[in-house]
């Protein structure tokens, strides 16, 4: 990702995703299992507002990687909907839904939120990279 249509991490202290949202993430990711899913989210200001289910092409049930295609696909398709891309998701299905070192990582290069789904918990959170990773709520509506 490369800051194009990317909402900044400094201007988001919380993030809004439907339930819908989450049941799809949810089921997503379930059905990926034993691997991590990933997914990019497309939005305007704090609000997710579509969905883009990624490929992990990684295959692995610790790591995740996003095709280039796809991210290609994917901002051409924000730049069609007028949104931008204002998250990564992910899906740890075997750990709690908190950052890996791994994702420390490429949080610095992809400043935006990323939302992690924990398969054994069965719960979200959602994260931002400053001078440390900060938790911030995720705001449900329906």
């Amino acid at each position: 990702m490369d800051g194009r249509n990317c909402k900044r991490r400094i201007d988001l202290n919380s993030i809004i995703l439907t339930q819908q949202d989450k049941k799809v993430l949810a089921e997503f990711s379930e059905n990926q299992k034993p691997n991590e899913s990933c997914a990019i989210l497309f939005g305007k200001d704090n609000q997710v507002l579509d969905l883009f289910l990624a490929e992990n092409i990684e295959e692995s049930p610790v790591n995740f990687t996003i095709s280039n295609n796809q991210l290609i696909e994917g901002y051409r398709i924000a730049e069609e909907k007028k949104l931008e891309v204002i998250g990564i998701f992910h899906s740890h299905p075997n750990s709690d839904a908190f950052p890996s070192s791994t994702d420390k990582k490429f949080m610095q290069s992809n400043p935006v939120v990323w939302i992690i789904y924990s398969g054994i918990n069965k719960n979200f959170k959602a994260f931002i990279l400053e001078s440390d990773i900060v938790e911030i709520p995720i705001s449900e509506q329906s």
